[in-house]
């Protein structure tokens, strides 16, 4: 039997920060992973240089390489449709396979966090954790950090349509060019910000497990947690599935930290009796704690919307792909070693309240809008060059649930978002699309909208055709919602309730989603919760 004093379940972008820096005070911790490593051949190159992501996500057979595959129950408000959720399956999590956008979230986000019953988690107290993970290229002072270990890079040599977006969002919007909006402001527009320098992604697992390891710090892959070791009310171990179907128990001797992600802790919770009582009844498990488990989940949706320009790039044929990676690899430059997401802004529309409630990204290239089941691989309308503007919500009223489809762990969890179900929601989207064309209109080579497209142009038809475009950007949280009243299934120390020696890390405990993109806050997630473990918040 494998002991340490503390285990992880899962390593992605919060396990590994957590277990990293409970190693760094001297415990042994041990990590466990379902998926494989990310060094591992024919996996390195599309998980290391930036540009590679784009084709892994789009082609099915290099996607199951390091993806779980989740996809959610028809949605009923978005024409019946099942829509992928893509996860990481490896060493990092998705921050080894996410577009490397760093984004902190507004500010108010964290005080709202504190209002609403987590205590100690606003943002004059997070802001700590969020400078310690970084090293910003422009260095440390005020709200960022330096000497972190994620490098945090801009986007650089931005082409000319992305350049063209920026000047054209900032006078037809009439809001500021922002240098920093992970800064004291984010209303404004500006060049992204990447986890990634020099051509290399800066994913978790190569900032926390892989840059000079602790001798006390034991990381297993290809080993699946089925249920949480139970003693009581009190964790004790997790058992886990080798890819040789040999199970055994990872013993802890302090606590077990879940950072499955906001889809695999829901589901590990709920297989071991934590979770809604009548749910597991239902499926024959014992209950140890009933908790709202699995609900509040929320999201980010976006609509594609595409125009026809010559100063972007033509969407890669295999062929300029490999000359890409190789450039990017050997040289550190060109297309692949950067995000082709390469401008945001952040804008309030007419719904908003005090801070911006739509993200506007800008991708160098004309992209497809998604098929319908996430098997087939991706194309786009078009290989010529064209930019496409990404109006997302940032703030969802919609809320859905995690449930787990039997009693086998082996079976994915039914994941319900329960897109575009209530609110806003549909309002905010319909109106960014309006502020992506009012914005590209002012653009100097704008040869005409491809998606939509013109057709689109009457509210009620936009309207109507709205749920069949809308699209995940892979932003799941909630789903173990961190507070102080009955909706909780965390404490504001992330403890699991009726639990002993358990706590949760990970984009899960969010109450709300962040205004932006979630790797950045997930990361800080896992910073704070071995602060919390070993009693250090405050004085690191």
């Amino acid at each position: 039997m494998v002991r340490a004093d503390y285990v992880v379940v899962g390593a992605g972008s919060a396990g590994c920060a957590v277990a990293r820096r409970l190693a760094e005070s001297g415990a042994s911790v041990a990590v466990v992973e379902a998926g494989g490593r990310d060094t591992a051949r024919g996996v390195k190159n599309l998980l290391e240089i930036p540009g590679a992501v784009a084709v892994m996500l789009s082609t099915p057979q290099l996607k199951r390489l390091v993806d779980w595959g989740y996809k959610s129950v028809p949605q009923t408000s978005a024409w019946g449709r099942v829509i992928p959720q893509t996860r990481g399956r490896v060493l990092g999590g998705s921050s080894s396979v996410n577009g490397m956008l760093f984004v902190r979230g507004h500010r108010r986000n964290f005080d709202d966090w504190a209002a609403d019953g987590a205590a100690g988690w606003a943002y004059d107290d997070v802001l700590p954790a969020f400078k310690r993970l970084e090293d910003w290229e422009d260095g440390g002072g005020g709200v960022r950090g330096a000497g972190g270990p994620v490098r945090v890079r801009r986007q650089k040599d931005l082409t000319e349509a992305s350049r063209g977006f920026i000047d054209a969002a900032a006078e037809r919007l009439a809001v500021p060019f922002l240098d920093d909006y992970n800064g004291p402001e984010q209303e404004g527009v500006g060049v992204f910000q990447l986890s990634a320098d020099r051509g290399v992604r800066y994913s978790a697992s190569r900032a926390y497990l892989r840059t000079d390891p602790p001798d006390n710090l034991l990381v297993l892959t290809g080993a699946t947690a089925t249920r949480l070791v139970l003693s009581g009310s009190r964790a004790t171990g997790v058992e886990v599935v080798g890819a040789d179907g040999d199970r055994q128990v990872i013993a802890a001797d302090r606590e077990v930290i879940v950072s499955a992600g906001v889809f695999g802790s829901p589901k590990l919770l709920q297989l071991s009796g934590i979770g809604p009582a009548e749910h597991l009844r239902r499926h024959g498990i014992d209950v140890v704690s009933d908790l709202p488990v699995g609900d509040n989940l929320h999201d980010h949706l976006f609509v594609p919307v595409s125009f026809r320009m010559d100063s972007a790039l033509r969407r890669p044929t295999p062929a300029y792909f490999l000359r890409g990676l190789a450039q990017a690899r050997l040289r550190r430059s060109g297309w692949a070693s950067g995000s082709q997401f390469e401008a945001t802004a952040f804008v309030r529309t007419s719904l908003s309240g005090a801070i911006p409630d739509l993200q506007v990204m800008a991708l160098y290239w004309v992209y497809p809008f998604p098929n319908q089941d996430g098997d087939k691989p991706v194309r786009p309308p078009t290989t010529r060059p064209g930019l496409s503007v990404f109006p997302t919500l940032i703030y969802p009223e919609s809320r859905g649930t995690v449930r787990l489809a039997g009693p086998d762990p082996s079976l994915p969890p039914l994941i319900d978002p329960a897109y575009l179900s209530a609110g806003k929601d549909a309002d905010v989207l319909l109106e960014g699309i309006s502020i992506a064309r009012q914005v590209m209109a002012g653009t100097g080579d704008n040869r005409g909208e491809i998606r939509p497209g013109p057709e689109y142009t009457d509210p009620a038809e936009l309207r109507r055709f709205l749920p069949n475009i809308v699209h995940s950007v892979y932003h799941p949280v909630g789903t173990c919602r961190m507070g102080s009243d009955e909706r909780a299934v965390v404490d504001p120390r992330l403890r699991v309730l009726g639990v002993d020696n358990l706590r949760v890390a990970d984009a899960s405990v969010m109450p709300t989603v962040t205004g932006g993109n979630t790797n950045a806050p997930s990361i800080m997630i896992g910073e704070r919760c071995a602060d919390l473990v070993l009693g250090t918040e405050g004085r690191r």
